[in-house]
């Protein structure tokens, strides 16, 4: 079977999507088998990630970029690109699928639903535009958890038959990552700063905790949209060291030498820093909502992202008992073994076949 996948998101500038694309087809690539695996655009191997920038050169990005703008425009035959694939998995910048390839695609979560207030006019735009044009018409559909299954039927009336949950995976080098050296112990948080995030929150609960003079907040991702009033307090507030963005290669280091990882984010597909940060071994503190009392299971300490107060108890409750760190240490370890890319990239083409 020849499989086509959309690779447009590791030529953009992203996060989570770029981080799930470029893992997830680098082991199918591994995995495939009989299967022939290509990408759009054509890619061999990939380089290494840079969530900051293009996998490929300018002139490269660009064409692609073209290419895929006449087709969602109309002004090229949309079955062009498919003409040697039995499946076409797309991404949500594909706006016309092709009739003769079977359509698949993943659903990574419906924030523009649920949320819109957190995200721009043009993000929404697109995200409904991707579910009526692509998810509701699919062959078939991956989620990543339960939780956003269970919200692509419920929000856009997708066929619940027609969605398989397949988890994403972790890294390899996060599994037994050693702790790169630090003058202070530190707290940690990972992740673009926008209002999804909410880092505010976060920033209120650490001025009021009370051992902060003995650690340092650690705040390492990129910026995102709507983040100016974020940043200013990021970079004006005692015992803060927002470190921006952190290249994938620095970070298993960075999160094995953290003391607790908190991520109070106020929904997630997935959520693959806490995914990152329990492989790491390292406790963590995440929100009860969303997807991640489902992905973190017994492996961290579950709080309502929305109270400052509920995430200082939970960290001074941390800080304070080796007995809990230990506790969530092995939970968590054990429980990040269910995240690997190897069994997604497996899952994945079952799922592939299984449409044949």
């Amino acid at each position: 079977m020849r499989i086509l996948i959309d690779a447009t998101p590791v030529v953009l500038r992203s996060a989570g999507v770029k981080t799930y694309t470029y893992y997830w087809i680098q082991h199918l690539f591994h995995h495939a088998g009989n299967e022939q695996i290509r990408t759009f655009p054509r890619m061999e191997t990939l380089a290494a990630l840079n969530h900051e920038g293009s996998m490929l050169g300018s002139s490269q990005t660009f064409k692609h970029l073209a290419l895929l703008q006449l087709m969602n425009r109309g002004a090229l035959p949309r079955n062009w690109v498919t003409r040697k694939a039995d499946v076409f998995h797309v991404s949500n910048l594909f706006r016309n699928p092709p009739k003769k390839a079977k359509v698949t695609a993943t659903i990574h979560d419906l924030t523009t639903r649920l949320m819109p207030e957190l995200h721009t006019a043009d993000n929404i735009s697109a995200d409904r535009n991707f579910t009526d044009k692509v998810l509701k018409t699919a062959a078939g559909v991956i989620a990543v958890s339960e939780n956003t299954k269970n919200d692509a039927v419920r929000l856009a009336g997708i066929d619940p038959a027609r969605i398989e949950v397949i988890y994403s995976g972790v890294p390899e080098v996060y599994f037994g990552a050693q702790a790169r050296p630090s003058d202070r112990p530190y707290i940690l948080y990972v992740g673009t700063i926008e209002p999804r995030k909410n880092i505010d929150t976060l920033l209120d609960a650490w001025q009021a905790l009370r051992m902060r003079s003995d650690f340092d907040l650690v705040i390492a991702g990129a910026r995102g949209w709507g983040s100016g009033k974020t940043l200013a307090r990021l970079i004006g507030m005692p015992g803060v060291r927002y470190l921006g963005y952190v290249p994938e290669d620095e970070l298993p280091g960075l999160t094995a030498g953290a003391t607790a990882f908190v991520y109070p984010s106020l929904y997630e597909g997935f959520g693959f820093p806490v995914a990152q940060a329990m492989a790491a071994g390292v406790p963590v503190i995440t929100s009860n909502t969303s997807c991640l009392p489902e992905i973190a299971g017994d492996g961290a300490l579950l709080v309502d992202p929305r109270s400052p107060a509920e995430i200082q108890t939970a960290i001074e409750k941390l800080l304070t008992s080796p007995s809990l760190q230990q506790q969530l240490h092995t939970a968590a370890k054990a429980r990040a073994e269910h995240y690997r890319w190897e069994t997604c990239a497996k899952k994945s083409l079952e799922f592939f076949r299984r449409l044949r």
